[in-house]
């Protein structure tokens, strides 16, 4: 009797499947960022909310979402958080 390979056992299928997990996990944290803001009344551009959900780095979008407990201004998402020393 022949051995039947089926696609979603195929090392393939695997590698699209894990893709598509991490484009998941990915998009669920820039919304989570969207919503984030949204709850604390900060106003997100286009540009930015562009720039959030087109983001597909976990160690960025992680980074975002713990600058996104402290800003004021949605753009302040990507540049590095002052020293407190400096003035």
């Amino acid at each position: 009797m022949r051995n039947i390979q089926y696609f979603w056992r195929h090392p393939l299928a695997e590698q699209v499947r894990e893709e598509g997990r991490r484009e998941g996990r990915a998009q669920a944290r820039a919304e989570i960022i969207l919503r984030l803001l949204r709850a604390r009344q900060i106003d997100v551009p286009t540009p930015t909310r562009d720039r959030i959900l087109a983001s597909t780095d976990p160690d960025e979008l992680a980074t975002w979402l713990d600058r996104s407990h402290d800003i004021t201004d949605a753009r302040e998402l990507f540049t590095a958080p002052r020293c407190p020393d400096e003035r």
